[in-house]
């Protein structure tokens, strides 16, 4: 029986905000998924979130189906007020945030300016790259080139070539929607990995904190581990070990054991 309530659009922080909806019921969760992720890739997620939490999975603006074009303003801080002012459009008082990999950025910086309602805080493999910092793992030609072939028409074989772990549903999906991922939109957020300090707003966090990392994503290495703890200690690290950066198509069960009760159920 799938979880899934129905997707919806509502207005926040100037634009179409666009989400899909599983649960409908229980404590409130919000998920951001990352640079190229459309809400609708990370549904076999949510699915299962859903049968514990009230899951909103967002489009981030430049992605799925939310607002996107030339005339938006892509950067971190705008993509963080967005989360902040979806929550209030939804009347969310009292809601856990996770966020995958760029989304987890956007998620602590969220956390940070719009407190208000957020309860529990779970970062899936940030991005540490910043000012001074090494790169980050991934290329922008890996980004740009894909989404340059799906706006001309591609198929699951295709996008093997990009995604070559994945299962055929999954390369099927991101076929389907890749094309939706405005690029302007994803340069700005892959040049915001190198030019924005993601360790900023660790000392301001409020809320506490899981930090999820991929035993074989090459993102976290021991070191940035030890940073991010020693600049929030009310951070909790937990890894999966068998998974790369794209943490629950490599180790579904993996990814959900990760959060252990941290969320309250355990979700394995």
């Amino acid at each position: 029986m799938s979880s899934f309530v129905h997707g919806g659009n509502v207005q926040a922080n100037g634009i179409r905000q666009h989400y899909l909806r599983y649960g409908g019921k229980g404590p409130a969760l919000v998920l951001i998924p990352g640079i190229t992720s459309p809400a609708i890739t990370w549904g076999f997620v949510a699915e299962r979130l859903g049968e514990h939490f009230d899951t909103y999975v967002l489009d981030v603006r430049g992605r799925g189906l939310s607002s996107t074009g030339p005339e938006l303003d892509y950067s971190a801080d705008t993509c963080a007020d967005d989360i902040g002012a979806f929550a209030h459009a939804m009347n969310l008082d009292s809601y856990h945030l996770v966020g995958h990999s760029m989304g987890a950025r956007f998620a602590v910086r969220s956390a940070v300016k719009h407190p208000a309602g957020v309860n529990r805080l779970v970062l899936i493999d940030p991005p540490v790259s910043g000012p001074g910092r090494r790169e980050y793992p991934s290329k922008l030609p890996w980004y740009v080139d894909s989404i340059r072939q799906s706006l001309i028409g591609m198929d699951a074989e295709a996008m093997r070539a990009f995604c070559a772990t994945w299962t055929d549903e999954q390369l099927q999906l991101r076929a389907e929607w890749l094309h939706t991922c405005y690029e302007p939109a994803i340069v700005r957020a892959f040049n915001d990995f190198h030019d924005v300090d993601f360790h900023q707003d660790l000392p301001k966090l409020q809320q506490p904190a899981l930090l999820m990392v991929a035993g074989r994503g090459g993102v976290i290495a021991p070191e940035d581990e030890a940073e991010i703890l020693d600049l929030q200690p009310n951070i909790r690290s937990v890894h999966v070990a068998n998974a790369g950066h794209m943490i629950p198509w490599d180790d579904l069960e993996g990814f959900f054991s990760a959060f252990r009760d941290f969320l309250g159920p355990r979700l394995n």
